[in-house]
Formats: C-alpha cells, sequence, structure tokens
C-alpha cells in the first residue's frame, strides 16, 4: 500500500519527501484532538507532512529547529554516553512527538535537540518549524505555557536566573561524575542533613530528594551555593529542576557503566574463547587469565578474595590459547570448590628458569590427602560427591600441558597451602605428542 492510499486523498506528494498535510489526518492524533476546524487548517497551512526513509531524522546537541509528531512508522530515541549512542527509546505509536517542544521559551534555555532520533523503516511526520510551535502555544495555550514554566521555575524565570541555573545544573552532572562511594551509614547521615537542610527552608517532602543529591555527591555546602545563587522566590523550584537533572545523569551513568562491563565482558569472552584467532600463536599469558578470571568472576563466592601475584616482565609464549583458558578454568574452578565458599585464591606467574615460566593457582582449602595426590591426574577420579564433577578436569588440564605444550603440571599440598603449578616453555615446539 501506497503511503497516499494509507492516509487519504488530502495527502499528495509535493516534492521528495514532502507530502501535503491532510486535516482528516490530524483530527485522528491525541494531540489534535480536541482542535477546531480553523486551528486544524491553521496546522496544515503552516506545516506539513514529511516521508522520512531509514535513518537518522537529526542528532543530539543540533539546533531544535522541528516540532516531529510521527503518523506512521516507528522512531528510535538515543542519548550519548560517552562514546557510544545509547537507546532510550523506541515507539510506533501514532501522536508521539519529539523535537523543539520548548520552542516556546525562545532563548531562555538553549534551544537544541536533548537526544538524538532516527526511523527504522519509512515513516511519516507532520513537522511544525520552531518559531510557528512557539507562536501556537503562546497564542492558543497561553495557561498551559504559563503552567509549564511554573513547573520549571514555580513562575517565569528571567534570562539572568536561567543561565545561573543552567550553569548550575552543569556543575552538578560534572559532581555526579566524580560522586565518592559512601558506606551505607555514611549516606543515611548525609541523606538526614540534607533532608533537614530542605524542610528549614519550606521545601516540600525534601526526604524524597535527599537520596538522589547524596548518590549525586553533593552535599549541604552544596546547596548553600545554590541558596545563594538564586532568588528565595525559586529556590525550590531550582533545587527540584536540579534533583531532575541530577536523577538524569545518574541514570546515564549507570546506562554508561553497564555499557562498558557489558563491552568488557565481550572482549573478555573473545578472548578467552580465542574464536578469531589462530590455534597456536604467541600470547600474553595474563591477558588470558584475566579474561578466564573476568568470565568465571559470577562463579567466585564474595567470601573468597582473589590475589593477583603476576610477574609483568614474563615474555609472551607460543600456546593454544583456548586450550590453554580451559586449564585456567579446571584449576581456578578446582580452588574455589575446595574452598567452600570462604578463603582466598591466588594466581601467581613468574620464571622457572630462562626457558620456562610458570602459572600457579593456590587456594586456602583443607588441601589434598597424601593418599589420593598421586591418582588426582587419573581420568574419572574425583573427590566431589556424586553428580558434581566428572573427575576429568585435571586429566584434560594434564594432557593440554604436557602433551600440546611440551610443559608440566604439578601439585603441592598442605592444610591451608594447596598449590596447582603449570610450567610452560617460552620457545616454539614442534608438533604435540601423541
Amino acid at each position: 500500500m501506497s503511503v497516499s492510499e494509507a492516509s487519504g486523498s488530502d495527502v499528495v506528494a509535493e516534492s521528495s519527501g514532502v507530502l501535503r498535510c491532510s486535516v482528516d489526518e490530524l483530527r485522528t492524533l491525541f494531540l489534535f484532538e480536541k482542535l477546531g476546524e480553523d486551528q486544524l487548517q491553521w496546522l496544515c497551512e503552516r506545516g506539513h507532512v514529511e516521508l522520512i526513509e531509514p535513518g537518522p531524522v537529526y542528532a543530539e546537541g543540533s539546533p531544535a529547529t522541528c516540532f516531529y509528531v510521527l503518523l506512521e512508522g516507528t522512531v528510535v530515541m538515543s542519548r550519548r554516553v560517552g562514546a557510544d549512542d545509547i537507546e532510550v527509546g523506541r515507539t510506533s505509536t501514532r501522536g508521539v512527538y519529539t523535537g523543539a517542544f520548548m520552542a516556546y521559551l525562545g532563548d531562555r534555555v538553549p534551544q537544541v535537540y536533548n537526544n538524538s532520533v532516527r526511523v527504522t523503516e519509512p515513516s511519516r511526520f507532520f513537522v511544525l518549524d520552531a518559531p510557528v510551535f512557539a507562536e501556537l502555544m503562546t497564542d492558543w495555550f497561553p495557561m498551559a505555557v504559563h503552567l509549564l514554566e511554573g513547573l520549571i521555575a514555580g513562575g517565569k524565570w528571567d534570562r539572568t536566573t536561567l543561565v545561573t541555573l543552567i550553569k548550575l545544573q552543569e556543575e552538578a552532572a560534572e559532581r555526579v561524575s566524580k560522586a565518592p562511594a559512601l558506606s551505607p551509614l555514611e549516606a543515611s547521615d548525609r541523606e538526614d542533613a540534607i533532608a533537614d537542610w530542605l524542610e528549614d527552608r519550606g521545601c516540600r517532602e525534601g526526604w524524597q530528594l535527599a537520596p538522589t543529591f547524596v548518590a549525586a555527591g553533593l552535599d549541604v555546602e552544596w546547596l548553600d551555593h545554590v541558596e545563594a545563587a538564586v532568588d528565595p522566590s525559586t529556590l525550590e523550584a531550582a533545587l527540584r529542576w536540579l534533583n531532575y537533572t541530577v536523577d538524569t545523569e545518574l541514570l546515564m551513568s549507570e546506562i554508561e557503566d553497564s555499557t562498558t562491563r557489558i563491552s568488557t565482558l565481550v572482549g573478555a569472552a573473545k578472548q578467552y574463547s580465542q574464536l578469531d584467532r589462530a590455534p597456536y600463536q604467541v600470547v600474553d599469558v595474563h591477558e588470558l587469565l584475566d579474561s578466564t578470571l573476568l568470565m568465571l568472576s559470577g562463579k567466585i563466592p564474595p567470601g573468597i578474595t582473589v590475589v593477583k601475584e603476576y610477574d609483568r616482565s614474563l615474555p609472551p609464549i607460543p600456546a593454544y590459547a583456548a586450550e590453554l583458558n580451559q586449564v585456567w578454568t579446571n584449576l581456578i574452578d578446582n580452588a574455589v570448590s575446595a574452598m567452600n565458599g570462604t578463603g582466598t585464591l591466588t594466581v601467581r606467574t613468574g620464571r622457572v628458569r630462562e626457558d620456562d615460566v610458570f602459572v600457579e593457582f593456590g587456594d586456602t582449602g583443607p588441601g589434598v590427602p597424601p593418599e589420593i595426590r598421586n591418582r588426582i591426574f587419573e581420568p574419572f577420579f574425583t573427590t566431589k560427591p556424586v553428580g558434581e564433577g566428572t573427575g576429568l578436569g585435571l586429566d584434560i588440564s594434564w594432557r593440554i600441558v604436557v602433551k600440546k605444550h611440551h610443559g608440566d603440571l604439578s601439585l603441592e599440598s598442605s592444610p591451608g597451602d594447596t598449590r596447582f603449578r603449570v610450567r610452560l616453555p617460552v620457545t616454539w615446539q614442534d608438533v604435540e605428542e601423541s
């Protein structure tokens, strides 16, 4: 079905991507359903319908020149977080609007798009230029404009006040990135102090604002700074606006942190699996260890402390990287199981002699009894309860280290100090032994 067939005969192409407006179509949108015929006609005369192919509509930070209302299609909204665009919303609901919706405030606020918008399919929008939207709002809805300004400022703010608030907003956003880590007791004390400060100044339900300010690293001293910078009549509205700003920044920081964690985990998974690399290559043993520890971090109980004692002077070694990661996995899993939820896992690297390096996994568990130490590398031998172990982990690890890498896997154990040591050559080896 074509665009014109979907929207009625009033929708006729005028030029590439630009369509004539239909009063009948505007009447079906929740934004305009209460408007009279003259008002709908005014909109159609001053606005237009635009067909936008998949791709960007506008970019965050660009001058906000247009007000967009979705007629048909799918829009995706995103915000810039560090070097990434993070999706914050996606909708196909007719009548949703975006763009220059603050145009009625004129030069009292920066008129830029506060997010980026793109469409994922050919999409139609009703579009008004920002000055036209501002005229519409102030002429048709003066009371609504007054109330909206009141929500922001408790009344109309002059340019000087707005500039001051924007500076405070920028300061608050900067403080979010430097917020200190607080203990629950420290956070509670600061929340009480801020709640008392807000209550003393007549701020309604200030206790609801306090946790956000504390999470952002803002304290009573900073609130004193805000109080000194704004008119007393607008203090509460300014604090609520700043609280909203801080809450948004905290959310964006959380998204950025989550994105970083995901990126790190994806990198670790790639390093762990070695899917994109040759099977036998020169590798940094510490990179392999770190990727394995990260991949297993969810399986290491909080009661176990991981200590890394790396000799960073070790040279890269030739290895089957993915298979060494399997060795690390088996040895870490054994150590964690032995400690039963509490203890210290020590991962240590070093040089045995000029031709070899070692990787050692130590745990503070009860140790391996002397009578079974000579059997632990046998296939299917396990000390774990039935159903919890196959008895193949150490056998597989021994084969990978000894047969494929011409190295050695050994054990030293006493109560509270068990160490599995992997020794690996630093020079290229011949084909693996059979």
